[in-house]
């Protein structure tokens, strides 16, 4: 389980194909005390330590199977490349944002940027089938960050990013046409089959 609060940024130092791909991620975090077996959110993405550096190097590796690569942004990781890191939630930590679980439901694609002064207002396109589980003032996490939806139109979406966020995180980065990787909030999902059999 995560927060969705990003604790470091991390940069892809290696890819390469095993059958799986096996990815190196560079990080600030103490390596020191990162279990192999530990798991991190990257871009959103809950994956496994299988391998890091020895201190203090600042990596670790994790193998990503074709089908996360294919339902995820993974597919254009490449080297060089920043991704938002959370390490798992610890009992006695800190919920600042939302509860997240690094399984992501789909892709969502920026369609619009405008700064609003030191803000920005990003809309994104969702996967239809999971526009239904998007509310306004409700929580999504994208790219791994917990987020407030403003507002909601079909299967675009409305988010506002802080100066704060947009320097802590990859979303600095971002630009029309992205690929982000969207996990809806659980208990949308929970609401939602409820209202099914009701």
């Amino acid at each position: 389980m995560f927060t969705g609060i990003i604790t470091d940024v991390g940069t892809v130092l290696g890819l390469e194909n095993r059958g799986d791909l096996r990815a190196r991620i560079g990080t600030e975090y103490d390596i020191s005390g990162i279990e192999i077996g530990a798991s991190i959110a990257s871009d959103g993405v809950c994956l496994t330590v299988v391998d890091k550096g020895a201190d203090p190097s600042g990596w670790y590796d994790v193998d990503i199977s074709a089908e996360t690569v294919n339902l995820t942004n993974l597919s254009d990781w490449a080297v060089g490349k920043r991704v938002n890191l959370e390490r798992a939630l610890k009992v006695g930590d800190e919920l600042g944002g939302h509860i997240v679980s690094g399984h992501v439901d789909g892709v969502a694609q920026i369609i619009k940027m405008v700064d609003e002064g030191d803000s920005t207002r990003v809309t994104l396109k969702a996967p239809e089938d999971l526009a239904r589980f998007i509310a306004p003032k409700g929580s999504v996490a994208l790219n791994g960050t917990s987020l407030t939806v403003n507002e909601v139109d079909g299967a675009s979406f409305g988010i506002n990013f802080i100066p704060h966020t947009k320097s802590v995180t990859t979303w600095g980065d971002a630009k029309v046409g992205d690929a982000i990787n969207l996990e809806v909030d659980t208990m949308a999902r929970y609401v939602a089959r409820l209202q099914d059999y009701s």
